[in-house]
């Protein structure tokens, strides 16, 4: 039988903050897209696309996460940044999109939900928080989860969402939506048998 899991599973890694915000850094420049969603949010929230759809060429088919996809390829951007390599290698199941997401100051996030984004919808997203700090509050079916920077976690976003940065700082996150398969599974389920489901 299958493992019934909770909404949120800190995965056992942990990845150096400083290599990630040097990768961020190298990158920056580059112009940040805005989210395509306009009505999901308030305040600033713009992608940069390390990996996504085959063969796309328009800012907004680069940052989106096509779920009718089948080929995904890396973008420039990701060649430029050896740490994040390293961190998605670490990662044994096919990527789909890869991204940089960043959250303004005294930006929100509206609760929303993005359908078929759970291990049991077979394309899991994961966070891996690049630069945050605690004026920054996640919510996931109403309950806060705390994500540091250089941890990973496994997030259900096909429940309600929300993300407030009352902050004076960016928050940015790299957001992979990786296909499920028996390797990414298993890590999830034996994260969350160790009880590594709590912020």
């Amino acid at each position: 039988m299958t493992q019934q899991l909770p909404d949120r599973v800190r995965l056992p890694f942990v990845f150096d903050p400083r290599l990630l915000a040097r990768d961020m850094e190298s990158v920056a420049r580059f112009d940040w897209i805005k989210h395509f969603v306009p009505q999901n949010y308030e305040g600033e929230w713009s992608v940069l696309p390390l990996r996504g759809k085959a063969g796309a060429r328009h800012p907004v088919m680069m940052i989106y996460s096509d779920p009718t996809a089948t080929a995904f390829e890396d973008t420039p951007m990701l060649q430029r940044c050896p740490y994040f390599r390293k961190v998605l290698e670490t990662f044994a199941c096919p990527l789909r999109s890869v991204r940089l997401m960043r959250l303004g100051p005294g930006s929100v996030i509206k609760e929303h939900t993005d359908l078929d984004l759970s291990v049991e919808g077979e394309t899991a997203r994961i966070h891996v928080p690049v630069t945050t700090n605690p004026g920054v509050e996640f919510y996931l079916n109403g309950s806060r989860v705390v994500l540091e920077a250089g941890s990973a976690w496994y997030l259900r976003l096909s429940d309600p969402h929300t993300v407030r940065n009352k902050s004076e700082s960016d928050r940015v996150h790299m957001v992979i939506d990786a296909t499920v398969n028996d390797w990414l599974r298993g890590l999830i389920e034996a994260a969350a048998r160790e009880g590594t489901t709590t912020a």
